[in-house]
């Protein structure tokens, strides 16, 4: 779902961005820019920010470019597909949400603190799933770290192998371009360790968000039992008659049983059960 998400939203865009460049020539890409791209891509500037407020969540599902989408679907595909396997498929949407979150906020803060970001911070702008993909491919491998793939190779390469290289790509390439999103995919993989961590501990912050999906998603759900009513009272106790109805088998030693009550205690002290025996046994001439 999640790759769905990000592949429809780059396709519409890349629609929008080639009406624009058919509508106005070159200058149309610029024109996009700040028409379409702007208003849903992240703002370093915190006064920007403010007017803007839903980008928090639409960064995260915007891409302008597409190697950059490429490549974090890749990363997504093959770290979520291990991450549904190790814990179930719902925990890979809210560490994906947590770490997009929080590669936000560590963008915006170094933006506005760290010198060398704050000379470009009016026109800087952060986009791409980056740091929610990080976010699940540091959870998969503190899950399990010697998890192998591609096993025709010598028996497969480690998991932490692969995602210790690309952290340290990560860390080694800040100086020279794109330093807010490298920091930002930093503190994506910082959440997903935190994340399992207190997940280990008893601890699961994806609980309330599953339970939102569940109640947005029974809002359209007819069959929800009303609020205040049990399931089963909803659903299998609206009949007037009983479910079932227990018959006693007759046999002549029961019928005899009966008999002998009768003579010690009287008719009276028969039950229910024992005098529909009797009833059913004059019928069939078992008396």
């Amino acid at each position: 779902m999640l790759i769905a998400v990000n592949l429809v939203v780059f396709i519409l865009l890349a629609f929008i961005k080639v009406v624009y460049y058919f509508t106005y020539g070159k200058e149309g890409v610029l024109i996009y820019q700040d028409n379409v791209l702007d208003w849903v891509a992240l703002p370093a500037s915190l006064q920007v920010f403010i007017t803007r407020p839903w980008t928090l969540l639409t960064h995260f599902i915007v891409h302008d470019s597409v190697w950059h989408i490429i490549a974090n679907m890749l990363w997504l595909w093959a770290f979520g597909y291990i991450l549904q396997d190790l814990a179930g498929n719902r925990k890979l949407i809210p560490i994906f949400i947590y770490g997009a979150l929080a590669g936000a906020a560590a963008y915006m803060l170094a933006c506005n603190l760290l010198p060398p970001l704050r000379e470009n911070l009016a026109a800087s702008s952060a986009l791409g799933a980056s740091a929610g993909v990080m976010a699940i491919a540091i959870a998969t491998t503190v899950l399990a770290p010697n998890y192998r793939i591609f096993p025709l190779l010598n028996g497969g390469i480690p998991l932490w192998v692969l995602t210790l290289i690309f952290v340290i790509i990560d860390l080694a390439t800040i100086p020279y371009n794109n330093a807010g999103g490298h920091i930002a995919h930093l503190a994506g993989a910082g959440t997903g360790f935190v994340l399992v961590g207190l997940l280990r501990k008893g601890y699961d912050w994806s609980t309330w968000m599953n339970n939102f999906y569940d109640w947005i998603n029974n809002l359209f759900n007819p069959d929800k039992p009303a609020k205040g009513k049990e399931v089963k009272t909803q659903l299998f106790y609206k009949s007037s008659v009983k479910p079932f109805k227990k018959t006693s088998n007759v046999t002549q030693q029961r019928i005899d049983d009966i008999l002998d009550k009768i003579n010690q205690k009287g008719y009276g002290s028969l039950s229910d059960e024992e005098r529909e025996i009797l009833t059913r046994a004059s019928r069939e001439d078992l008396l």
